[in-house]
């Protein structure tokens, strides 16, 4: 697994930092592992700290009283999250699963807050993590409402490979289509449906748990206009 020191050299933030800045955040921060399915933060927690997946792969989910829960966001290795409860330190409003087993990072709030007071850069990242987490959630509510599933499986791969968001993202990610179906919320069986229309289509390849995206713009365009052509066109 990825060590601390890597996703660290991988965080745009650090670049700006003063090696004494740089070595009190690596001391102040907690690293933990997690095996598949393992709750890593529950719901209604204090956010008393900054989340980062040094490695592997966790969802932020909701559930609901009735046990029906709903996926939020899949964040990869090599991501920060959490930002925002942290800054308004409040309860944490969604539990943290491990899809897979993976390295957590624990940014203590004090650390946190420590870095917005004296790293122009921090605050410059935050400013547009804050920029693009907003945009991904507005983008959920169109998928939600206004596309199909094959439309959602692109726009949810497409998501995984945001540069801003996911800077340790590469072409081709370790990803099973049972992962997959936790993100979207949906079969195994639908999701391997819909993976084979973005294969056809030209903008995905794919291998037993591997995923490479052939055409990042192209995935995350998939689903506006012409799309039920376009889908209609890869399965036939």
């Amino acid at each position: 697994m990825r060590s601390l020191d890597e996703m660290l050299a991988l965080s745009p933030w650090t670049r700006e930092l003063t090696a004494e800045q740089l070595a009190r955040v690596k001391a102040s921060v907690v690293v933990r592992d997690y095996g598949p399915g393992a709750l890593i933060c529950p719901r209604g927690e204090p956010s008393r700290a900054w989340l980062g997946v040094v490695d592997g792969l966790v969802k932020l989910q909701c559930t609901a009283d009735s046990g029906k829960s709903f996926t939020l966001a899949g964040i990869p290795g090599g991501s920060w999250f959490g930002e925002g409860s942290v800054l308004k330190g409040e309860p944490r409003r969604y539990d943290v699963v491990a899809l897979r087993a993976s390295r957590m990072a624990f940014m203590p709030e004090t650390t946190f807050h420590w870095l917005l007071d004296s790293s122009f850069a921090f605050n410059r990242f935050l400013l547009t993590q804050l920029n693009e987490r907003l945009a991904h959630f507005i983008g959920m509510l169109e998928h939600e409402r206004l596309l199909d599933l094959d439309a959602r499986v692109a726009r949810s791969l497409a998501l995984l490979f945001n540069p801003l968001l996911h800077p340790a993202a590469q072409p081709q990610i370790q990803l099973s289509q049972e992962e997959l179906g936790y993100l979207v919320g949906a079969s195994r069986q639908r999701v391997n449906q819909a993976l084979q229309v973005l294969e056809k289509a030209g903008l995905i390849a794919t291998n037993y748990g591997m995923v490479t995206v052939l055409d990042p713009e192209g995935l995350a365009r998939f689903g506006g206009m012409g799309a039920a052509h376009r889908a209609a066109k890869a399965r036939a």
